[in-house]
């Protein structure tokens, strides 16, 4: 797959280092994905790999000429590919609210890529300004993302580019996850997207989570093509003027290929908001504060009977995992199910109005 992707076209090969137990918690049930209903837990421990695995994968894409990237989703993971001396760090959509594993990749002074999938406007700003309180220097980038297998192009309301562009002053790009090769990564180049970031896969009937969503290495081929296209020629242009007409120029092009009415939705309207595919995922995807074990009134909150995971639909979200230092050392007053989301009325009792 690093060789057909490299020989697509692709710049970068960005992978993904599993560790079941900092993502999920094993009564985390079942999840409906394009090649059927899955256990999740039971399956991320599936794709555990040794340290020796990974490097393995970075010797390989160097060999192929590709630069390595390999998304952390805890603190193991994140040290693990610190001691491998990678470069950049991927933070994927669900970890976007994740602010110890932040706090952990500030500490390498590396670049960062941030994926907004099942993000709202305002939970980008607050991940922003912890960075800055954490005094991160190194350069951030932002992905805009529909966190859903496939994306439906329509969702897509590429204008949010520059929106995020113009109100962060930060580099954007894309993860893609809808079908086409073409569409949706040509539009946002045209958007002055800095990334692109697509599923690639050898043959799309194969078992992988993401293979029935992937493109096969000639779609990935076409999708380079176009894409080197129209950033060649929007670097012709000789000043700002000239830019624009030629972006205008391009998106035209689009509208007489796939349609005035198809490009129009897959641009929208440029406010940034959760996808429709989104809405219901938003709190059980990012994470919260759960408890590990079963737990008793009195039991003093510690850093091995908590975890800052998904919640996925089988369990209640928590807290925000900006209060993990808050709750770290106080005791609960009610007794707390194995995996359930930490809440503050677990911590402090039933709040009344004080009327009896």
């Amino acid at each position: 797959m690093i060789h057909a992707a490299a020989a697509a076209g692709a710049d970068t090969a960005k992978f993904q280092l599993v560790r079941a137990a900092e993502i999920l918690h094993p009564l985390s049930g079942t999840v409906d994905l394009p090649g059927g209903k899955l256990a999740l837990y039971e399956r991320f421990v599936e794709l555990e790999r040794d340290a020796e695995f990974y490097t393995e994968l970075q010797a390989a894409c160097t060999e192929a000429g590709l630069t390595f990237l390999c998304t952390p989703f805890g603190l193991e993971s994140a040290r693990m590919l610190h001691m491998m001396g990678v470069e950049e760090y991927k933070i994927a959509s669900p970890e976007l609210n994740h602010q110890p594993l932040l706090r952990e990749i500030a500490q390498y002074r590396k670049p960062i890529i941030l994926s907004t999938g099942v993000a709202r406007l305002r939970d980008i700003a607050e991940t922003l300004d912890y960075l800055e309180f954490l005094n991160v220097h190194a350069p951030i980038q932002l992905l805009h993302c529909v966190t859903s297998y496939p994306a439906r192009e329509e969702e897509y309301n590429l204008r949010v580019l520059p929106t995020l562009h113009g109100i962060f002053g930060l580099p954007v790009g894309l993860s893609d996850h809808s079908m086409d090769p073409v569409l949706v990564p040509a539009l946002a180049t045209i958007l002055d997207a800095v990334t692109i970031e697509k599923h690639i896969t050898l043959d799309r009937t194969d078992n992988g989570l993401d293979d029935p969503i992937a493109l096969d290495p000639d779609e990935f081929r076409q999708m380079v093509s176009e894409i080197t296209r129209i950033s060649d020629v929007l670097a012709e242009a000789d000043d700002e003027v000239d830019y624009h007409r030629l972006q205008r120029m391009l998106e035209e092009d689009l509208r007489l290929r796939f349609g005035e009415e198809r490009v129009e939705a897959v641009l929208g309207d440029g406010i940034k908001r959760l996808a429709p595919s989104e809405l219901r995922h938003y709190g059980f995807t990012n994470r919260s504060i759960h408890v590990l074990s079963d737990l008793s009134a009195g039991d003093e909150l510690t850093a091995e009977r908590l975890a800052v995971l998904r919640s996925e639909k089988n369990l209640t979200p928590g807290l925000h995992p900006r209060y993990w230092e808050v709750v770290l050392g106080t005791r609960i007053t009610s007794p707390v199910k194995a995996g359930e989301g930490l809440r503050w009325d677990h911590i402090i009792g039933p709040v009344t109005d004080g009327t009896g």
